[in-house]
């Protein structure tokens, strides 16, 4: 449950129990106070310094053993506030995972770990002010990552966002056998049938998902059996 649903339940229980403390001539002014409260929180802005409009996290294996993976993410972010000049990074996973790292706009100034994730500084060398919209393009190489025989690839989302698309492309001599897709926080496992595969021009499987306003703090797995 996100923290603006819990503060609205948490509210309309207080104010249930008003109501039933007030006499019966006043009883009309509760749904009106309801009607206040729920239109304040509308009105409320997401946390944080922007909100994401659209979100791709892509990952491409590039060869049938695991060794080599390339992370692609691309997130168009609109500032809610002004004198932004930095945006943060997350990255985890096993093997070399920084093996190369490359952004675009801006520069990658700092880089430090905080328990099984790291987190990226990057300078934007501009200013962004409210009502700024950004597409932000993040590459960053992968070795020995993906070598076992069942594996994962998580994305999470960190701020509000409009609309996720997730999805692993596979090496033509090894395409997945199996895939699903948990949501994390949800306890929600489902198997990714043939409506979620293409076959591209050069032989590649692409596995992809996608959803529209997904949970704020929610984790995606796609998992793999190849």
């Amino acid at each position: 449950m996100s923290i603006q649903s819990l503060r609205i339940r948490q509210l309309k229980e207080w104010l249930q129990k008003l109501r039933d403390l007030l006499d019966s001539d006043l009883v009309d002014l509760v749904p009106r106070l309801w009607s206040a409260v729920k239109q304040l929180f509308r009105e409320e802005k997401p946390p944080g310094p922007y909100e994401v409009l659209a979100y791709e996290s892509r990952l491409e294996l590039k060869d049938a053993k695991g060794k080599k993976a390339v992370f692609y993410k691309r997130q168009r972010v609109h500032f809610l506030q002004d004198n932004v000049i930095a945006f943060q990074d997350l990255a985890w996973g096993d093997g070399q995972i920084f093996a190369d790292y490359q952004c675009a706009p801006g520069v990658a100034v700092d880089r430090y770990r905080e328990g099984h994730r790291y987190r990226v500084l990057i300078s934007l060398r501009e200013t962004k002010n409210q009502g700024d919209v950004e597409e932000f393009l993040i590459e960053r190489t992968i070795q020995d990552g993906f070598t076992r025989t069942v594996e994962s690839f998580q994305t999470e989302i960190n701020h509000p966002t409009q609309q996720l698309s997730v999805s692993v492309v596979f090496p033509r001599q090894r395409p997945p056998q199996r895939v699903t897709l948990t949501q994390q926080n949800a306890a929600k496992t489902a198997e990714l049938g043939a409506d979620r595969r293409r076959v591209l021009p050069d032989g590649r499987v692409k596995v992809f998902w996608e959803a529209h306003n997904p949970g704020l703090y929610e984790a995606y797995i796609l998992q793999w059996t190849w």
